[in-house]
This record gives C-alpha cells, structure tokens and sequence, in this order.
C-alpha cells in the first residue's frame, strides 16, 4: 500500500504560479500511473491531470490544458504539478492519487490511494 503526501499549496495572486509535490512511501512508486484531482466547496471533485508510470504521457483536463504540468521523478517518488497563470476558479484543495490501472484516467474510481490534500487559494 502506498502512502502520498501532498505539500506545496498556499495563496498567490492571479496569474501566479505554485508548483505542488506528491511524495509517495514505499520501493514500488513507478508501478502506479498518479493523478492529480481538485475539489472546490460546492463543487464535484475533478480531474485535473495524470501521468503514466514511465512519464511517457500525460493527460489534462481542458481547463488546465496549456498552463499546468505534471511530472515525476521515480528515483524520488515524488510526482508534481506545476500550475502557471492561475486564476480564481483554480482554487481549491488539490489531491494527487495512486491507480494500478493503465486506463480511466479522469475517473477517480480508478485510483484507490490518495493523499490528505493541499490548499490553493487564488486571489483575484
């Protein structure tokens, strides 16, 4: 069982940047595609972005498409999220996610693990 720990989140302005981190436990880190999903109050949780198990891919949802990122580096069990040019309704707690499974990337059903969250608060 892996265990993820998100940090990184905090305040900034509109049009700013925060990178955010995923640290996972355990050897077995590349074995798990990783997604990062939001959850803002009053809303749906939703899909943000994922990335495959070597890094090869990755998957975005369209209203980050252009302006976040998302990276890995097995050697650090570490997956992140570069977030340029935010905007208000980017706000919300971001959660990254551990899946065995090579598909359904945008479904958060497919993903078993997930860590405690991490706030982002754009400002406009």
């Amino acid at each position: 069982q892996v265990q993820l720990v998100e940090s990184g989140g905090g305040l900034v302005q509109a049009g700013g940047s925060l990178r955010l981190s995923c640290a996972a436990s355990g050897p077995t880190f590349s074995s798990y595609v990783m997604g990062w999903f939001r959850h803002a109050p009053g809303k749906e949780r939703e899909f943000v972005a994922a990335i495959t198990r070597s890094g090869d891919r990755t998957y975005y949802a369209d209203s980050v498409k252009g302006r976040f990122t998302i990276s890995r580096d097995n050697a650090k069990n570490t997956v992140y999220l570069q977030m340029n040019r935010l905007k208000p309704e980017d706000t919300a707690v971001y959660y990254c996610a551990a899946s065995f499974v090579s598909r359904a990337y945008s479904d958060s059903n497919s993903y078993p693990y997930w860590g405690q969250g991490t706030q982002v608060t754009v400002s406009s």
